[in-house]
């Protein structure tokens, strides 16, 4: 469902003389607010499939009702949230839960709200009905030849529905590793996982990427076939110009300095993209922002200072998805926030007085150094995000109308309160 025009209009009605006074107080000490504002309005974060119904753990799952059924619904529960932010203007879909089944269909329904198809996404992590072999114990590392082509042969089948799409990218996730030592011979699972990559590489479009994403952990504990950003790195430098490292934030250990990690990949032209989440222990998925919003604010300073070193667009160049689990939050609220998130961290980025950072780090001015990112840090430019949507044509407080619209319920209404969306 969509928002009514008129009740949008309302609502940022009824919200704008507060809202003008905030964002005039804030503005009054930024002296390229307007360039601020115009970075803002063409800064898109994907939204999952995946991602628009309720999470679950090991343990159990409750659903929250009114979840999408179909591709369709969940198109249009993305449709909502860029009408309610104008910052969610593309989605990223997972193979196979979410084949369309009239590609040109789809496509004509994404440009009724307004998205374009971002990074497709393949699946060798789960065994499908009717699959000829089992990914139990891997699949591009897999020491039987049919079980590697078969995974080969899924991405490639990804990719062509990416086409059809108008998708320019396929992000390569892998679950591959082993559970104990002695069950896994390190090199060859490499060779086989190389191999069957180039493979992958080869089938590219000229004008497509590839994501290779990493992970600590996790299904597999004593190794992951691409279980750091080194490796992930090593895969991308192999395979070619089209190959990237993809960072999910919460595909660390904990401690981890992905600021650092971002900046050399960034400095190496081998940073593809971002799969944004908050994580207090591992990969917890939660909302961005929610735990470490200061990481948030230092990872987009490292972007911001090496995109600009390297002449890159900010809203173009990297590919910006969220890849969270909302198992007791609405869905839709939950990416309401971490949409929020994303951007008062790259607004607060974007304050930096980098001229003056450069100057103290030169001097090993230590004290000075801090000062100047806490003072972009600790400004709230919660007016600034909130002036861009309002000029971009979305609400003013994006998840207070959509709680007095009561649309949550409203979706229940429709799709019944057992529904569960695919993939999960």
């Amino acid at each position: 469902m969509l928002i009514e025009k008129k009740t949008l209009a309302e609502h940022n009605d009824s919200l704008l003389l507060q809202h003008t006074r905030r964002f005039a107080y804030t503005a009054e000490t930024i002296p390229n607010v307007k360039e601020i504002i115009t970075k803002l309005k063409a800064f898109q974060i994907a939204i999952p499939s995946w991602a628009l119904g309720t999470g679950g753990t090991r343990f159990g799952r409750f659903g929250g009702g009114g979840e999408p059924r179909s591709l369709e619904e969940k198109m249009e529960d993305v449709g909502l949230l860029h009408q309610l932010n104008r910052s969610s203007g593309a989605i990223s879909l997972h193979i196979p839960w979410d084949i369309p089944s009239d590609a040109a269909k789809i496509r004509s329904l994404a440009a009724q709200y307004d998205l374009r198809f971002d990074a497709v996404n393949s699946n060798t992590f789960q065994d499908q009905p009717g699959q000829s072999h089992s990914y139990k114990f891997g699949s591009l590392q897999h020491v039987d030849r049919s079980v590697r082509k078969q995974a080969v042969d899924h991405n490639i089948e990804v990719i062509k529905h990416g086409i059809e799409l108008g998708s320019k990218s396929l992000t390569v996730w892998l679950s591959d590793g082993s559970c104990f030592p002695g069950q896994l011979n390190f090199r060859k699972a490499f060779e086989n996982t190389l191999a069957g990559l180039q493979e992958i590489y080869a089938a590219l479009p000229a004008d497509w990427k590839v994501f290779v994403e990493y992970k600590a952990f996790e299904p597999n504990f004593y190794s992951m076939t691409v279980g750091d950003w080194g490796q992930s790195y090593l895969y991308a430098n192999k395979l070619g110009d089209k190959a990237y490292t993809l960072v999910d934030l919460g595909h660390h250990l904990p401690n981890a300095n992905i600021q650092q990690i971002v900046a050399l990949l960034l400095n190496e032209k081998k940073l593809g993209g971002f799969h944004f989440n908050d994580s207090k222990y591992g990969d917890d998925d939660l909302t961005v922002g929610s735990i470490d919003p200061y990481q948030l604010f230092l990872i987009f300073n490292e972007l911001v200072e090496g995109m600009d070193a390297r002449g890159m667009n900010h809203a173009n160049d990297l590919g910006w998805m969220i890849d969270a689990s909302h198992n007791v939050k609405d869905p839709l609220e939950d990416l309401i926030q971490s949409v929020e998130a994303i951007k008062i961290a790259y607004t607060q980025a974007l304050l930096v007085d980098t001229k003056a950072l450069v100057q103290a780090q030169e001097n090993n001015d230590v004290v000075k150094a801090q000062e100047i990112l806490q003072q972009a840090y600790r400004t709230d430019v919660r007016p600034i995000v909130a002036e861009a949507r309002l000029q971009a044509g979305a609400a003013i407080d994006p998840l207070q109308l959509f709680r007095k619209e009561k649309v949550r319920e409203q979706l229940v209404k429709v799709r019944g309160e057992k529904t569960v969306a695919t993939g999960l």
